[in-house]
């Protein structure tokens, strides 16, 4: 019941935030490099990317077709594909400026992906942070209730002791009366109390 509360650091948070942009931005630094040491203008290295491209836009989509089709490998082939197509085009184009629109238009469409898993995450995470409460909540109550049919049971215990212990003390202060004649109190028609001597008896 006592968990150890952690506090993630912030950049733990910020971590999952920035990775569409870090990944979409090193595909484009590395293709600039590629541009920069030969890519440039040459018709070989874009036909290699984008049969590359199309390779992996066909396997996402036999990924994700039928039942059997796997949502997480469909969206990683996907996103290669889409990678691949962002690196071929920014290797070969010359200048920045159709580098930099193809990069801002990836990195928006790999935020509007990652927003719905972090919607369904964040569902995920506040369901069980609901059902992980209310089960804290039904054992606590039945903790409480426990404790107090303990703390009854053992007031009752005292209760019946203290009884007891009075009761030997009235029987014994009672035989010890001067003049005192059990048979006086029943021909005189008084309840006896019952003594010692006739318990053991």
């Amino acid at each position: 019941m006592n968990e150890q509360i952690v506090a993630r650091h912030w950049l733990a948070h910020l971590a999952p935030k920035a990775a569409p942009a870090l990944a979409t931005s090193t595909v484009l630094i590395l293709a600039r490099i590629w541009n920069a040491n030969g890519a440039e203008h040459s018709v070989g290295n874009a036909v290699l990317m984008t049969a590359l491209s199309l390779a992996a836009a066909a396997a996402g989509a036999c990924a994700s077709v039928g039942r059997a089709g796997d949502p997480v490998t469909a969206g990683t082939a996907f996103a290669v594909s889409g990678g691949l197509a962002l690196a071929g085009v920014a290797g070969y184009a010359d200048g920045w400026s159709l580098p930099l629109l193809l990069w801002v238009l990836a990195t928006a469409a790999a935020y509007g992906l990652a927003a719905r898993y972090w919607r369904d995450d964040r569902r995920t995470r506040v369901a069980y942070e609901r059902h992980v409460s209310d089960r804290r909540e039904e054992r606590a109550h039945i903790e409480r209730v426990e404790t107090i049919r303990g703390t009854t049971q053992i007031e009752v215990a005292r209760t019946g002791a203290a009884y007891a212990e009075q009761l030997a003390a009235a029987l014994t202060a009672r035989a010890a009366l001067p003049g005192f004649d059990p048979q006086a109190l029943a021909t005189a028609g008084l309840p006896e109390l019952p003594t010692a001597e006739r318990k053991s008896v």
